[in-house]
């Protein structure tokens, strides 16, 4: 079986040596993403418009490795306060109700810039079919 790393050009994958998604044959794992772009955190204090932001990136990082959002089979929310738990939720529910992934929602301390409200990982299968 063939793994294919991939790396979106985040600030962190290089320095902490990590790959923004993993296919291993017909699976794929997507890093942590949040609403973090060109190194700055958007959507300060909107826990939908973060949510929504961190899941793009992790579709748009399937879709560059030949995934789509009908193969989502899990996602993992980490949220830093448990009030932003609909908003959060709306968000994934907007994206991923036809496909209905197993899906976590926890709440931890914090994350690693105060600014950032949710933190997302996808995970997803192909069927069988392996990356080329």
């Amino acid at each position: 079986m063939s793994v294919i790393r991939l790396g979106s050009g985040g600030p962190w994958e290089e320095a902490f040596g990590y790959s923004r998604i993993v296919v291993a044959g017909p699976n794929a794992y997507v890093s942590g993403c949040t609403a973090v772009i060109g190194g700055v955190v958007h959507h300060e204090g909107d826990p939908y418009r973060q949510a929504w932001t961190a899941f793009d990136a992790a579709l748009k990082a399937l879709k560059e490795a030949g995934f789509g959002r009908a193969d989502v089979v899990r996602t993992r929310m980490y949220l830093v306060h448990p009030r932003d738990m609909e908003a959060v939720g709306r968000a994934h529910k907007e994206l991923f109700d036809t496909a209905r992934p197993a899906a976590t929602m926890v709440v931890v301390s914090k994350l690693i810039d105060p600014q950032m409200l949710v933190e997302v990982e996808v995970d997803a299968y192909r069927d069988g079919r392996v990356a080329s």
